[in-house]
């Protein structure tokens, strides 16, 4: 895998005089299903998130108040993406080191991934998820 296989999604934007409406349906607008969601907020100023990679889970982070940047690292490239609607969101497949900051006041980070929570599906050091990336 690589940065390469890493996108921004843009998911249906219903738009309606009263407000709009996205949505997100595993296995159409994503290439997983939906196991598990979970979302960051009250990330206080100048802190970091992430910092891991995962072997075998994809996901899905969405914006959905506020902004924030996420750095993919596939080992031989990086690139920053600023996350800032509601309605786009940034595939992240299997073994891409993600790091994640820059967040502004009051964001909210939705994740939705493929699998449920399993420690042993992370790399949570650079040099031993370097090392995987060779073997």
């Amino acid at each position: 895998m690589s940065i390469a296989d890493c996108k921004l999604i843009d998911l249906p934007k219903i738009t309606d005089h009263r407000g709009n409406l996205t949505f997100v349906e595993g296995g159409n607008h994503i290439p997983f299903s939906i196991e598990r969601v979970y979302y960051l907020y009250d990330v206080p100023g100048g802190a970091e998130r992430g910092g891991h990679a995962h072997r075998q889970l994809s996901q899905l982070i969405i914006a959905m108040s506020g902004s924030f940047d996420i750095v993919l690292d596939d080992g031989r490239d990086k690139k920053r993406i600023h996350l800032n609607r509601s309605y786009n969101g940034l595939y992240v497949c299997p073994m891409i080191w993600r790091e994640m900051d820059n967040f502004s006041s009051g964001s909210v980070c939705m994740v939705l991934a493929s699998n449920r929570y399993d420690e042993s599906d992370y790399y949570r050091d650079y040099q031993d998820y370097l090392k995987a990336l060779k073997a």
